[in-house]
């Protein structure tokens, strides 16, 4: 099994280029404005203009239709990851006919999803803690032995956590089939660092 890995919050051309030389399978771009990573529409527009660059994720936190509208007219985006709850995760993917990508915070095995509920793939990411000012893994790995003999509804990805030292062991434990990573390839926070994604899709690869 070929793991595939997805490098998100790319901000810099140094960044984009890493990770297309790399050969990650998707690169993610964060719309939401208080992240550490985020990036305008335009400025996610002009990196997507760099040569090579693979399947394109936005990431959003409870999004309005004219955000996402805005955001598309800028930029052609493959998927939309989106924090907000399954009825208007399904009414984005409806209007505008793009794979959805459900991020799932974990904790607990009780915490693990059983159904895809209308989502292309779910993301299984550490749970936030209740004072998080932000969504998703916050840089926190979770027990990966709760992933054990749960049936995976639907494609899917781990992530939280993951650096070049631990994916290897991450997907061993887990048998991801795709691995996200963010925090884990920056030595400057909300800027990648090329050689830190070159090892960490190294050490995927080879897990």
């Amino acid at each position: 099994m070929t793991v595939r890995i997805k490098i998100c919050g790319i901000t810099t051309a140094a960044g984009m280029d890493a990770a297309v030389a790399a050969g990650a399978d998707w690169v993610g771009f964060n719309f939401f404005p208080t992240s550490p990573r985020h990036v305008t529409p335009a400025q996610a527009a002009a990196l997507a203009a760099r040569s090579g660059v693979p399947t394109m994720v936005g990431l959003f936190v409870q999004p309005t239709d004219a955000e996402i509208a805005a955001t598309l007219a800028a930029i052609a985006l493959d998927v939309l990851q989106l924090y907000t709850d399954v009825a208007r995760a399904a009414a984005i993917r409806s209007r505008f006919g793009l794979a959805v990508w459900r991020p799932v915070g974990v904790a607990t095995p009780a915490d693990l999803p059983r159904g895809a509920a209308g989502a292309d793939a779910l993301l299984i990411e550490a749970k936030p803690p209740a004072d998080a000012t932000r969504p998703g893994g916050n840089a926190a790995t979770f027990d990966w032995s709760i992933l054990a003999g749960w049936p995976a509804p639907a494609p899917w990805l781990l992530a939280g956590g993951l650096t070049p030292d631990n994916v290897a062991e991450a997907i061993r434990a887990t048998g991801a089939p795709a691995v996200d990573v963010s925090s884990g390839v920056e030595r400057t926070m909300g800027v990648k660092d090329p050689a830190l994604i070159a090892a960490f899709c190294r050490a995927a690869r080879a897990a």
